[in-house]
């Protein structure tokens, strides 16, 4: 009897089941420090437990995007293992924060398939949960995967595509009991700009760039305990080369996003996400952001803005697609979230 696992390929997948992810993983500050060796971020309520106390919260939490890779990392060995790539994102609500000490651990649930027309691949969509000690929902969030076949001969399942949120809405966002940022330290944050200086359609060139290696990039998948093969085997694709973890560029591009957004502190909600095109080793990445929208919330001081955070790898900064509608080469991300500001 096989004792290893090859992981699952499409046609191992179905509608509806439920699928427990192992292992369960506590958190420490350790990952916060690697985070931040990694991308590297700065925003202030992520980096210091005074910042976050005078902001109403108990300590400063692990970083929204850590907390996300951690959940998404569990998930590689049961749904993006033998993935052709990671294609989307939607209805993602961070609904706790995580804090050193927590353990956490992720179910996905199936919730769509469709077989792709040339019969050797297809798309399996996934509802995600990740949960606390305490069994509290902390994040959850659906993506939805291109999946080789193993068997090419297998009968290709009834067509299911979810009806899928186009975007959050302000009051679907979970605020963090307790945040306040009526004494909001803005010297200390780093920008003057709050919700206010803001205006719906406002485009912001982020100016910086870093260029990726395969050093942080291998550093990453193993951080998060990402197993999926394209990320860290070169003779698991044609062109022999590692593509780098999509969350890798998100984490990035919403790092270079500081300079011009110090002060989007909380990422509270995921509407939408596509890796536009592929990320390699020496590929320097760029980022811009565009205010979609704004709201007003009922925590004290705090406001809402939902922003596109696009990563590019040169071009011209706001640009996206072409006349066709697809997106242009040198787009990496195009990114719909919600963030949390002071008013």
């Amino acid at each position: 009897m096989a004792k290893t696992n090859p992981g699952r390929f499409f046609e191992d997948y179905t509608l509806g089941e439920t699928i427990q992810h192992a292992v369960p993983r506590t958190v420490s500050g350790g990952e916060r420090a690697l985070y931040h060796a990694l991308y590297p971020a700065r925003h202030a309520l992520y980096s210091s437990d005074e910042f976050a106390r005078a902001s109403g919260l108990p300590a400063s939490p692990i970083d929204d995007l850590a907390a996300f890779h951690l959940i998404f990392g569990k998930t590689v060995p049961d749904i993006s293992l033998n993935a052709l790539a990671n294609l989307g994102y939607a209805e993602g609500r961070w609904r706790l924060p995580v804090y050193p000490g927590d353990t956490l651990s992720a179910s996905s649930t199936v919730i769509g398939l469709k077989q792709n027309s040339n019969g050797k691949s297809g798309v399996v969509y996934v509802r995600t949960k990740g949960i606390n000690q305490r069994d509290e929902v902390v994040i959850d969030y659906v993506r939805w995967v291109m999946v080789r076949k193993g068997d090419l001969d297998a009968p290709a399942p009834e067509t299911v595509i979810p009806d899928l949120a186009p975007a959050l809405s302000a009051k679907d966002l979970t605020i963090p009991e307790g945040l306040d940022f009526t004494s909001y330290d803005f010297d200390l944050a780093g920008e003057r700009h709050r919700w206010g200086d803001y205006a719906v359609g406002e485009q912001i060139d982020h100016v910086d760039g870093v260029t990726v290696e395969e050093a942080e990039h291998m550093i990453a998948t193993r951080l998060w305990q990402n197993t999926a093969k394209v990320h860290f085997d070169v003779g698991s694709r044609p062109d022999g080369r590692r593509l780098i973890y999509g969350g890798h560029v998100i984490s990035m591009a919403r790092t270079l996003s500081f300079n011009g957004l110090a002060n989007a502190q909380m990422v509270v909600g995921l509407n939408a996400g596509a890796h536009a095109n592929p990320c390699y080793s020496g590929d320097t990445i760029k980022a811009w952001s565009e205010v979609i929208d704004k709201a007003e919330t009922s925590a004290p001081g705090v406001g809402a803005l939902r922003l596109r955070l696009v990563a590019t790898k040169g071009g011209e900064p706001f640009t996206l697609k072409g006349e066709d509608g697809k997106y242009l080469p040198h787009v990496m991300l195009d990114l719909d979230y919600w963030a949390l500001i002071p008013l």
